[in-house]
């Protein structure tokens, strides 16, 4: 199934949605565990596999998850896991601890559930540009299906309970994955994320928590679960978001009145290097991207589709690239194959 993913971008990545060419995505995570049981870090071998159990059966009665891929941890191999991980839809710690997890994935892939990662469910929903609220309708309809054969461990007086006091009420992280090379090249970023911080949000890398931030896409989320609703959740990623878009809007206007000869010449370049290169590395394809998204976003690059820049983004991805080719491959081989399918990719793209 991995194989045949990686022939195609992912659906969160279509380009499509409000403010697309600068926000890549909008995601909604709720954290759910089952009353009565220990959760996994406490939790010793028979309770995590009795949850999986559980899970099992919810799969196997709700109609809403029948056609999706319902796979277990010791089932994927290490190179499935990254791919999983590059595409969005396990978290970097799921590889960690022991072998008694799983994870369901609907088949547009807008829908992922990892059982017994921090907590026993960690049901996601992604949506491609800027739309929380369609995540968080689409995660909330599966919550509750799968709430109708799991009873979950819930307070009146703190809401949901979780495996970190962080994540408990709402269980709610709302995020944006944000484009933002404006405000990096401006050198207002630094300011721009100490303003997000102080509304109450914070700034994570491309992978979410303890990653780094790759060609300048950052991904924005609440920090608050506890002590506030979904809908207000919502409503300040929302509107910190479209503070976050005039501020890139206002530095990438400010480029083009300062040095505009300078960036489209850094934007035509990175075209030409995508184009022409024989050996390209993850982290540089990601840096040249990011140039292309500015200038699509711009219209100084008006051939060349959102659409085709996301898949170019994650095929890069190490671990898209040896699915795509179905060959596992070393460091300097990947250098090699990647800068071939970038060129594939884009052969057929034509300046105006």
């Amino acid at each position: 199934m991995f194989e045949e993913m990686a022939k195609s971008s992912a659906a969160w990545l279509s380009g499509k949605g409000e403010e697309a060419p600068v926000v890549l995505s909008s995601r909604v995570r709720l954290a759910r565990n089952v009353a009565g049981c220990s959760y996994p870090a406490s939790a010793d071998d028979e309770t995590r596999k009795r949850i999986i159990n559980y899970f099992d059966s919810t799969v196997s009665r709700s109609k809403l998850l029948a056609d999706g891929y319902y796979f277990k941890a010791a089932d994927i191999d290490d190179l499935d896991k990254h791919f999983l991980i590059e595409r969005h839809l396990i978290s970097p710690p799921f590889l960690s601890g022991d072998l008694s997890k799983a994870v369901y994935i609907d088949q547009d892939e807008r829908i992922s559930i990892m059982v017994n990662e921090e907590d026993h469910l960690r049901i996601q929903a992604l949506a491609p540009g800027l739309d929380p609220d369609g995540a968080y309708e689409l995660a909330t309809r599966h919550e509750a299906e799968i709430g109708r054969y799991l009873e979950f461990d819930y307070d009146s007086d703190f809401g949901y309970l979780t495996a970190c006091p962080t994540n408990a009420g709402t269980g709610m992280r709302a995020s944006v994955l944000i484009h933002l090379p404006g405000l990096v090249l401006t050198k207002e970023i630094e300011k721009v994320v100490t303003s997000i911080t102080h509304s109450g949000l914070i700034v994570r890398g491309f992978y979410g928590e303890g990653t780094d931030v790759l060609g300048n896409l950052f991904q924005v989320s609440n920090q608050n679960t506890l002590g506030v609703s979904e809908e207000e959740i919502l409503k300040k990623i929302n509107q910190v978001t479209h503070d976050i878009l005039e501020s890139e809007s206002a530095a990438r206007q400010r480029l083009m009145d300062e040095a505009q000869d300078m960036i489209e010449d850094k934007i035509w370049r990175a075209y030409g290097i995508l184009c022409h290169a024989r050996v390209l590395a993850s982290e540089e394809v990601m840096n040249l991207l990011s140039a292309i998204r500015l200038g699509r976003a711009m219209n100084i690059i008006d051939f060349l589709d959102i659409a085709l820049i996301n898949e170019i983004l994650l095929l890069s991805q190490p671990a898209h690239l040896q699915k795509y080719y179905g060959a596992e491959m070393d460091h300097n081989r990947r250098d090699f194959v990647r800068a071939q399918m970038v060129r594939e990719k884009l052969r057929n793209t034509t300046p105006r």
